[in-house]
């Protein structure tokens, strides 16, 4: 990169945290929520949410190993983030996808994830599809998950199940 636009990106990183800044710290001292809709939004999934997820086995609904922590973002537009403390970092990308509001409080999401081996080749997809309800307090959902692997070539090799209870990321 040159020296000029080495100084061009700085720049526009400098612009673009104080416009971030000032977005989160606008208004008049009031708490800040990290989350995009207001209290009356029909989006009422958007934001970002504490997950604590329970693999279980499909068949009996019995878990398989303790309960993990994770993150899940739902952006206005239906696009979702998702990383979790279930599996090494090194191994898995972070979850992409895309969620939709069905009715009432109820949503669908579906995400992807990479899977590499200890060697660092390319050996798995992970599609986790989630059914998502929201109860009477805003700020808490629970959810059932589907789990599909892929190997590389997209064929089907073993299914998976869990739950998750979630609640909304604020300070």
């Amino acid at each position: 990169m040159s020296s000029r636009n080495l100084k061009r990106f700085a720049l526009s990183g400098g612009t673009a945290a104080l416009v971030l800044a000032c977005l989160l710290f606008s208004g008049s001292g009031s708490t800040v929520r990290a989350h995009s809709e207001g209290d009356e939004s029909q989006n009422g999934l958007q934001g970002t949410w504490h997950l604590q997820v329970t693999v279980r086995d499909c068949q009996t609904g019995q878990p398989l190993r303790p309960p993990f922590p994770g993150l899940i973002t739902f952006a206005k537009g239906g696009t979702l983030t998702l990383t979790t403390a279930g599996q090494l970092p090194s191994l898995f990308t972070a979850g992409l996808g895309v969620w939709r509001h069905i009715d009432d409080h109820t949503y669908s999401a579906v995400s992807e994830q990479f899977v590499f081996s200890p060697a660092g080749a390319f050996i798995q997809v992970h599609r986790l599809t989630r059914n998502i309800e929201i109860g009477n307090n805003r700020d808490e959902f629970t959810d059932t998950v589907k789990l599909q692997i892929f190997d590389t070539a997209g064929n089907p090799i073993a299914t998976g199940c869990a739950t998750s209870t979630a609640t909304r990321f604020e300070f």
